[in-house]
């Protein structure tokens, strides 16, 4: 279950208009940046010292000069670090380009296809997988040689299976799982057997040619089923010596492996209840390893997933959240705490620059204004003295750091200001202004954003925010929309821009509502230690004690409360058709889990515990336990083949709302998984707008105000959904 809708959102929030501003290209050194000017059509350098522009042209990009009909994607490519040349993966094999001559040929002719080829360090091998195994390539030569012997089937050498995949190593791994040393000598890599993994069928039926179907085996474990065995090696790409790296066999999970920039590994082990974490150092040569780091709490621990190496043998920084709030730490190799490079009460985000040389670091964080909804620079010493703030204003400040960190550029934006461009040197003073926004595309339209805090009974000011529709009346009513998606650290309420001039429920009358419930990551670890063993209770708690407290407004139709999600917001909204019914009356459910017992064993776990040491738990988080409480109109969603919240979640929860004579609506998308694409996407768009005009606006209301929206804005234009605005 992962975050990339909330990051998505935070991007699309973050809307400032590129017609309307320059637009921040990238440093091309220390103290000049490209800046893209007239939607693109002016192209300048500037001097960020001086302010002076002299044209600008964009160097060619190597996959810019691929030959015609070859496209490079992040997933199917890899460059060398200089850019010169070029491999990429094209109907199963790799192909190599070169720049300088423009040189396009094939490197491999082979059965299975290859699998993330990524250059070494030197740019003169070139490592990937296949079938199972994992090879290395002399580009000088030509010759392959194989590091593995034993992969196929479901031993997977440098390659994941599908729950590290989804939930330890991310998705922006595409399942790779070995690792380049810094001197091109050695890969590391993780090595896995799905054997003890459970079998999940998925059947496809959804195309015409499909007449007998076919059956996907997927290997998937539920919560409480055994995981794939998991061990960590090396390979030495000059003589194939494998050698074996020692790992602690009471401890479950081995994953996140870094090379330091001594050529040694460090990585993480965890247990299977994931609340205690070791860090080793490891030796490549002879596989002995030390312990160098450990972490221990009573509910979970996570992965650190971005760690920052020191040159030589300085150590590491690492953001760690055992004081409640994540902090920047720095240890040496030997497990000594070096300093502690932060200790604020609020979060800490990320590490954007360490200057070794200045002696400093540059890092993200919410800031101290105390509702965890900002987003701000600070640098710091690498003693931990000179903390200071480098951004200013409330709203999110998304910053480019120069080399060296003289400068910065800041994109800024605010609920209420559509943004501003500027740099600024690295005391945070301003030097240049590149543009301001000053059209409010909501206030334009009469539409206010409102940004509050909720109280719970229990001491939590809960940050959220609404959008009044144009024409907004007090002594009206107006019914309410919860956008939401819940879960652990998953917080989407952010002060940014965002226009919704042109929402259709906006301007439908529809008040939108979004609130962030106290695990949501704005309060500290202690606020998310409040959902170990208790998924669904107490975001459902801070929803339903939100919407008491919106009840308390006149303007706010009881009758009339909204909520949508998709995947855990999917799970949040059947949970609040049910067992908040008295609170919620309509909802469409995107992906939901319906049942924790349902979904993969290293994320449900994580918070759950196992079925077995927590059944009360996973029977007070499930929606069948509360099916008989259902009412309202709710609108299930789900992809036929969804290999991550399996369409097993919707069938359960369908076949106990019939047995319990309840009427729904449900819309099934064959040939999808997890995310609804392509036309089908469309559909489902469309679908959940006619859902919400008919039930929430009112049919007639809703068909007039849909009406009206596509006559003014889209007269002239072909209207896609023409059944929609005529129904």
């Amino acid at each position: 279950m992962k975050k990339w809708m909330v990051v998505l959102g935070l991007f699309l929030a973050f809307g400032l208009g590129a017609q309307d501003m320059p637009r921040f290209v990238k440093w091309l050194d220390g103290e000049h940046f490209a800046l893209y000017k007239d939607g693109g059509k002016v192209k300048v350098q500037v001097n960020a010292r001086t302010g002076k522009e002299t044209p600008y042209q964009e160097p060619p990009t190597i996959e810019s000069m691929l030959p015609e009909g070859v496209r490079a994607t992040p997933f199917n490519s890899t460059a060398t670090p200089d850019r010169g040349r070029l491999v990429v993966l094209n109907k199963g094999d790799l192909f190599l380009f070169t720049a300088a001559d423009k040189n396009y040929r094939q490197l491999t002719a082979t059965p299975g296809a290859e699998q993330n080829p990524v250059f070494a360090p030197d740019g003169k091998k070139l490592a990937y997988t296949r079938s199972g195994n994992l090879f290395v390539l002399d580009l000088a030569t030509g010759l392959e040689r194989q590091l593995t012997p034993d992969g196929g089937g479901l031993i997977y050498n440098g390659y994941a299976s599908w729950v590290y995949f989804e939930e330890i190593l991310g998705r922006g791994s595409n399942y790779r799982a070995f690792y380049w040393s810094p001197d091109s000598k050695h890969i590391a890599f993780l090595r896995f057997d799905d054997h003890p993994v459970p079998l999940f069928p998925i059947y496809h039926a959804e195309s015409e040619d499909m007449t007998h179907g076919y059956l996907e085996e997927e290997r998937y474990p539920k919560a409480g089923d055994p995981l794939p065995d998991v061990a960590l090696a090396v390979a030495d790409v000059q003589t194939g010596a494998l050698t074996q790296i020692a790992e602690d066999p009471l401890l479950d999970y081995t994953a996140w492996v870094y090379w330091t920039p001594g050529n040694k590994l460090l990585f993480h082990q965890m247990n299977r209840d994931q609340n205690l974490l070791h860090l080793y150092l490891g030796d490549p040569a002879t596989g002995k390893t030390s312990k160098v780091y450990e972490e221990s709490r009573p509910t979970w621990v996570d992965f650190y997933t971005d760690i920052e190496f020191l040159q030589g043998d300085k150590g590491f920084i690492l953001r760690s959240y055992r004081s409640d709030w994540e902090n920047l730490y720095h240890y040496n190799y030997a497990g000594k705490q070096v300093a502690q490079l932060t200790n604020v009460p609020w979060r800490v985000t990320g590490v954007v620059q360490v200057d070794e040389t200045g002696k400093k670091l540059f890092f993200t964080g919410t800031g101290p204004e105390g509702t965890g909804t900002e987003r701000h620079l600070f640098s710091v010493n690498l003693d931990g003295s000179g903390f200071k703030q480098l951004t200013q204003g409330a709203g999110t400040h998304s910053c480019t750091l120069a080399p060296g960190g003289n400068y910065f550029a800041d994109q800024f934006s605010s609920f209420t200001h559509p943004g501003k461009l500027a740099i600024y040197d690295h005391t945070g003073k301003q030097v240049l202004l590149l543009g301001e926004m000053k059209k409010d595309a909501n206030a334009e339209k009469g539409i206010k954003v409102e940004f509050f805090s909720v109280p719970s009974t229990d001491g939590f000011n809960l940050p959220a925010y609404w959008v009044l529709p144009p024409g907004f009346d007090p002594s009206k009513s107006y019914p309410i929309l919860f956008d939401i998606y819940g879960g652990p650290d998953a917080g989407r309420i952010f002060n940014s821009y965002r226009s919704y001039a042109t929402d259709k429920l906006v301007n439908a009358g529809v008040i939108l509502f979004a609130v962030d419930h106290r695990a949501s990551g704005k309060f500290g670890k202690k606020g998310l230690d409040y959902m170990h063993r208790s998924l669904g209770k107490w975001e459902m708690h801070d929803y339903i004690e939100t919407v008491k407290w919106l009840r308390s407004k006149p303007f706010i139709d009881s009758t009339r409360v909204g909520i949508r999600g998709g995947s855990y917001g999917g799970y949040m909204t059947a949970m609040a058709l049910t067992y908040g019914a008295d609170y919620f009356t309509h909802g469409v459910s995107s992906a939901p889990v319906t049942d924790w017992r349902l979904y993969d064993n290293i994320y449900t776990e994580r918070y759950m515990d196992t079925p077995q040491d927590n059944p009360e738990g996973y029977k007070a988080g499930s929606v069948m336990t509360y099916a008989d409480k259902f009412k309202g109109k709710l609108l299930l969603i789900h992809g036929e083949i969804d290999d991550n919240v399996h369409m097993q979640n919707t069938m359960q929860l369908v076949s106990k709302l019939q047995d319990l004579g309840k009427s729904f609506e449900m819309m099934v998308y064959p040939g999808n998984r997890h995310g609804i694409g392509g036309l089908k996407r469309n559909h489902s768009v469309q679908l959940s707008e006619q859902f919400w005009m008919k039930y929430l606006v009112g049919n007639s209301a809703g068909c007039e105000a849909l009406m009206r929206f596509y006559v003014t804005k889209l007269r002239g234009c072909e209207v896609a959904n023409k059944d929609l605005v005529t129904s």
